[in-house]
């Protein structure tokens, strides 16, 4: 039996941080390896306990849940650390400040305990979270932002099916929508994104939103 994965729980109102860490640890592929009530202290436990995920709240005292994120996981950190964020506060800066700190997935507290954990484990493997309908909002706000770079999709290194599935990942759409919409398996469309990822050397589905607008492939 693998070892359990090792999750830090961050969030300064002390009945939800005892909520989220009771839901988890009643898993029995998961523990609680500690908690904490503001982001500097975050940043120290995960320092010394180097859990495999941090769950992070953003609004915190001291330092706010995405500087605790950027100083975890941000440009230039050795060994970031895979951080879910879990908040009340659906706001679309919230979010896009989140990833760019470096976050690999982003949850509201009103979401089943299911999608939690789901999350939790989603994220330890590496890839990332984020809801497709927060990311067709993402994108439609934050477009603007990602400036083309006047290439075309013949200098891109994908087949024509893999570049199909990626202009349907950066318009929000989640596998399972996908592969509805090119009757394939889910399974298949698992294997598409992990060679669109390999292939253009981007760390999740996030990264390939902004590949795709900055190379023109979705408007």
């Amino acid at each position: 039996m693998s070892a359990p994965i090792r999750v830090l729980v961050c969030d300064d109102q002390i009945l939800v941080r005892t909520g989220l860490a009771t839901i988890i640890d009643a898993q029995p592929d998961l523990e609680v390896a500690g908690e904490c009530g503001d982001g500097r202290t975050a940043v120290e436990l995960a320092g010394r306990l180097r859990p495999d995920v941090v769950v992070m709240d953003i609004r915190m005292p001291v330092l706010d849940g995405i500087e605790a994120t950027r100083l975890l996981a941000g440009a230039g950190v050795p060994h970031p650390a895979k951080v879910l964020v879990v908040t009340t506060f659906n706001l679309d800066e919230y979010v896009y400040e989140a990833l760019r700190a470096g976050a690999s997935g982003f949850l509201l507290k009103d979401a089943p305990p299911a999608h939690l954990l789901h999350g939790i484990r989603t994220v330890q493997t590496g890839a990332a979270l984020l809801d497709p309908e927060v990311t067709r909002r993402l994108v439609g706000r934050y477009a603007a932002r990602i400036r083309p770079t006047g290439g075309t999709p013949h200098d891109i290194p994908l087949t024509p099916r893999e570049l199909e599935v990626l202009r349907l990942i950066a318009d929000g759409f989640s596998n399972s929508e996908i592969a509805v919409t090119l009757l394939i398996s889910q399974e298949t469309v698992k294997t598409f994104v992990s060679r669109i990822l390999a292939k253009l050397g981007l760390r999740d589905r996030v990264q390939a939103v902004v590949y795709a607008y900055r190379q023109g492939l979705v408007t």
